[in-house]
């Protein structure tokens, strides 16, 4: 019995779950389509949405490439209006100017008719006039004796002769008063330009002093054995005097360049503290390259404030490099400075060109800094660097003939030449020894007067050049030119002096008469 109802139990469990099972199924299948139906709904808006967006899209660049052909269509509806309007305008004046044309054309007919009736009238009174000529010129040479052409020829000669003799008369005069004026005009240029430029007194000498804080730092410059000393010697080519001098030492050398690079290198390492070989050799070096371009900017500084412009960067290196040159102890760049500004004054005193007097002013004693120093004049070697960097002809010969090594073919050449003489002629502009500059150029003199058939010599531009007068009736041309190079030759020989000796020797002949 229990049996059958576990049976009957079991049997109504399952069946109960069966549909308890069924109806759970049912509810799960309803959920999931209605989620796919609405999932479904969303999908068909989205992708309706993007349909427009697309729709959209496209009309818009349809509308744009249709905007873009309108306006490309009025743009050229415009054009061919505007050509149709030319075109018009132009009918209208081609139709307005053949109207003038014919218009013009009658009253040139009117006007030409007018000239050849006045030309037939011309060319009857000019055969009139030639048969009175010709009669007159009959009965005169009737009267007179002579043919036209006679008479002529003896009135020109008497003209010309008359004339020859009023011109000479007026030359002479022009000639007497311009010698007269000549003078006194160029001394008054000379002196206006030497006033209106003051300038300051410059001497460089051969050693520098260097200048330390203690005597205990000469000991390190000094190093171990003298290494030091001796590394810095050979890095710079200067020669370095520790003595007893307190508190200094001494840099010789004959080369300003080399005695700023040993000067500054020096400074970098007192103050450094590391002193030794290697370090002198890499502050030596580092010290050249920072003079290098401490030249190069000086160059470019002197020409900016000169207002000179467009030169080439190695005549502007060579600018800077006579900041550290002198020629008879007066600095070369002050120098040329100072010339500069005399060429521009004075070139405007004379109506001429002051910027280009500037220029050769400022580039006369180039030739003095070259890297490779050939044995050439330094006016001449200057004259070959300005002509290798494209500088004008007339600065170019304005820089050779400053020492008349050179023919002057402009008027910057004599204007450089007087105002270098200026600048170094100036009190206090150059230093030399005065008994010695004094003791070498009577030497000169005396030398040149111990040949025979010299009758005086004269030492002038401070040494530079030596003239020498000999006597015509002793001396030949030949002989002259034979003794202006013995004297050249014994003075090589014989004398020690800075630079070149110019030795000019003069012979002439003087013919002397009176007028009583």
């Amino acid at each position: 019995m229990e049996i059958i109802y576990a049976i009957s139990g079991f049997l109504g469990g399952g069946v109960l779950s069966y549909f308890m099972w069924d109806k759970a199924l049912k509810s799960k299948k309803s959920k999931i389509v209605t989620e796919a139906e609405a999932q479904g709904e969303v999908i068909k808006k989205d992708k309706i949405l993007q349909a427009k967006e697309k729709f959209l899209q496209l009309k818009s660049e349809h509308e744009e490439y249709i905007n873009e052909k309108n306006n490309k269509i009025n743009s050229f509806e415009a054009k061919i209006k505007q050509r149709e309007t030319a075109i018009n305008q132009r009918r209208d004046e081609l139709n307005r100017q053949v109207k003038d044309f014919e218009t013009s054309k009658h009253e040139v007919d009117v006007i030409r008719e007018n000239l050849n009736t006045q030309l037939e009238l011309l060319e009857k009174k000019e055969h009139e006039v030639e048969t009175l000529h010709r009669q007159h010129l009959e009965k005169l040479e009737t009267l007179s004796g002579l043919s036209a052409e006679e008479a002529k020829a003896q009135l020109v000669e008497s003209l010309k002769n008359e004339a020859k003799t009023e011109a000479m008369s007026y030359i002479n005069e022009i000639m007497e008063e311009a010698k007269l004026s000549a003078n006194k005009e160029a001394k008054k240029v000379v002196v206006k330009t030497i006033q209106r430029v003051a300038t300051e007194t410059a001497i460089e000498n051969s050693v520098t002093i260097f200048h330390i804080e203690s005597d205990e730092i000469k000991g390190r410059i000094i190093g171990r054995e003298g290494r030091n000393i001796r590394a810095l010697e050979a890095a710079t080519g200067v020669e370095i005097i520790v003595d007893d001098t307190p508190e200094a030492i001494v840099l010789s050398g004959f080369d300003p360049v080399r005695r700023e690079i040993a000067r500054l290198a020096l400074h970098q390492l007192v103050t450094d503290g590391r002193i030794h070989p290697a370090r002198i050799e890499e502050v030596v070096e580092k010290v050249r390259k920072q003079v290098e371009e401490e030249i190069i900017e000086t160059g470019k500084r002197t020409t900016i404030d000169l207002g000179v412009h467009g030169l080439h960067p190695e005549l502007i290196r060579m600018i800077g490099k006579m900041k550290y040159r002198s020629s008879y102890g007066q600095n070369l760049l002050q120098h040329s400075r100072e010339v500069a500004n005399l060429c521009a004054i004075m070139a405007t005193e004379l109506g001429l060109n002051a910027k280009a007097a500037k220029r050769a002013g400022l580039l006369h004693d180039i030739g003095k800094v070259p890297d490779d120093e050939p044995e050439l004049p330094h006016a001449v070697l200057g004259m070959k660097l300005a002509e290798r960097f494209k500088e004008k002809p007339d600065i170019c010969n304005a820089i050779g003939a400053h020492h008349d090594e050179v023919e002057m073919t402009t008027l910057l050449a004599p204007i450089v030449q007087v105002c270098d003489a200026i600048s170094g002629a100036r009190p206090g502009a150059r230093r030399e020894v005065v008994e010695s500059y004094i003791k070498r150029l009577k030497t000169l003199e005396e030398l040149a007067l111990s040949y025979p058939g010299v009758l005086k010599t004269y030492a002038i531009q401070a040494g530079r050049e030596l003239r020498v007068i000999v006597g015509s009736d002793k001396i030949g041309d030949k002989e002259s030119e034979q003794l202006s190079f013995d004297i050249a030759k014994r003075i090589q020989d014989e004398m020690t002096y800075p630079g070149q000796i110019k030795i000019t020797v003069i012979r002439e002949m003087r013919a002397i008469s009176y007028a009583k």
